[in-house]
């Protein structure tokens, strides 16, 4: 039978030559089915079986290739990792941010799988029209204490919204955490509402927490297809997702709980706010306030390294 099923698929084949693993487009049910045609009777299962002792797997796509790496990667990291040794051996925090997938509220399919009696029902369609509203988690992820802070927004996610999540968890988390503290490093991805090429992104840093807050700001980008590095996507993000796993966000009240009580065996803590404020869209910089930033690119890499410093006139 297995030299019939050999036969069978000398042609969909597929193998790893150093495993020795080999995978099929096949279904087990289209081989049982082609080996009846051969007089060979035989169940599905059997086939799964057979198809395991002739080191088959089964296998899923993985996004492993990339597809627009810099130049500059390795470098970046490297630079990256100088900086957070530098501002962690003075006491500094560290945060990493990035705004999460937006979800629709209400009684919608979430990704997952959950031990239960019987199946929740849900609607059959994702209509936007059917949502209670929408919910877009800006987080802020503190490796060193293994802390996060999400703010879920209500409207669109703009660079305003986005380091006025910040601000909130400077002012309800971070000052009291490193009360001497005076600068902050944010690591953060290159494009989004926290992108290296946003101008809006950098004018809200300057007023928001340079110029009230009396922070200095240092921002380290990580390079174009290397957000999977990033701390927060699997650090924070990734057990938000496991915590909430099939769970129909019917409700703000029920999304804020399953961020409030993700945690893990490492200790990871996690606080969460609804951020009701509507941010408008399509908001331009006029280049004459730009060019009064105070904006100090790095001598390494400063399209994605740079300090933006409060202004003269902050107290």
């Amino acid at each position: 039978m297995i030299t019939a099923i050999q036969k069978l698929m000398e042609q969909e084949t597929a193998g790893d030559p150093v495993t020795g693993l080999k995978w099929t487009r096949k279904t087990t049910a289209k081989i049982a089915w082609q080996l009846r045609r051969l007089g060979i009777r035989v169940s599905r299962n059997t086939v799964g079986r057979l198809l395991r002792l002739m080191k088959y797997s089964l296998r899923t796509n993985r996004k492993r290739i990339t597809t627009s790496s810099s130049a500059d990667r390795d470098r970046q990291f490297r630079y990256i990792r100088r900086q957070r040794r530098r501002f962690e051996k003075h006491g500094d925090p560290v945060v990493s941010v990035d705004a999460k997938k937006r979800e629709l509220i209400g009684n919608f399919k979430n990704p997952g799988v959950k031990w239960e009696r019987s199946s929740t029902n849900v609607n059959d369609h994702d209509f936007r029209s059917d949502a209670v509203g929408i919910g877009i988690p800006y987080g802020i992820y503190d490796p060193r204490a293994n802390r996060g802070c999400v703010v879920v927004g209500t409207s669109h996610e703009t660079s305003t919204f986005a380091v006025s999540s910040i601000c909130k968890w400077w002012k309800t988390e971070g000052r009291k955490h490193y009360p001497q503290a005076s600068q902050i490093l944010i690591l953060a991805d290159t494009g989004g509402s926290n992108g290296s090429r946003r101008s809006a992104w950098k004018l809200e840093l300057q007023q928001q927490l340079c110029d009230r807050l009396g922070l200095r700001v240092t921002v380290c980008h990580y390079p174009t297809g290397a957000s999977k590095w990033n701390p927060i996507e699997h650090r924070l993000f990734s057990q938000i997702s496991k915590n909430w796993a099939a769970e129909p966000l019917t409700s703000y009240e029920k999304t804020l709980k399953f961020i409030r009580t993700t945690t893990t065996t490492t200790g990871l803590k996690v606080t969460a706010h609804l951020d009701p404020t509507d941010y408008p869209t399509g908001l331009k910089v006029p280049k004459q306030q730009l060019a009064q930033l105070h904006i100090r690119p790095k001598r390494v890499l400063p399209k994605w390294n740079y300090t933006v410093s409060p202004g003269r006139n902050v107290k």
